[in-house]
């Protein structure tokens, strides 16, 4: 599976201040660890797209992405309100519209992810429900 890692600055510096002051729309999600079952806490921009939430790996295979599936839930935190979900991941065949819908949100910031991993399939995307 395809991942492109953030270097170290976007890891420990700008992830950090893109959750804390919500840049561009930014969110948090924390998910527990597949292994550990610890809590992993990754900026992410939620994107609505035909009355439905979603979340888009702009990276790939990246591990919040394998924690998600192994969960199949976690937490969405926006200004200090957290919102547990359920997801379900989406069939490649069904990602282009929502894909569309997250690039059109998220602009220039996503767009050289797209050059590089050009193929909806290398791009994980999760429809996220009310937890309960």
């Amino acid at each position: 599976m395809t991942y492109l890692k953030p270097p170290w600055f976007t890891r420990r510096v700008f992830n950090p201040l893109a959750m804390w002051l919500g840049l561009s729309g930014t969110a948090s999600v924390e998910v527990p660890g597949r292994r550990t079952g610890r809590p992993l806490r990754v900026p992410v921009i939620p994107v609505e797209h035909d009355g439905a939430r979603y979340l888009v790996s702009t990276r790939g295979e990246a591990d919040w992405v394998r924690n998600v599936r192994a969960a199949g839930r976690g937490t969405l935190e926006r200004h200090g309100v957290a919102q547990p979900f359920r997801a379900v991941e989406l069939p490649v065949e069904e990602r282009a519209p929502v894909i569309a819908a997250y690039r059109a949100r998220a602009g220039r910031a996503v767009a050289g992810y797209w050059k590089k991993l050009p193929d909806p399939a290398d791009h994980p995307v999760f429809r996220i429900d009310p937890a309960g």
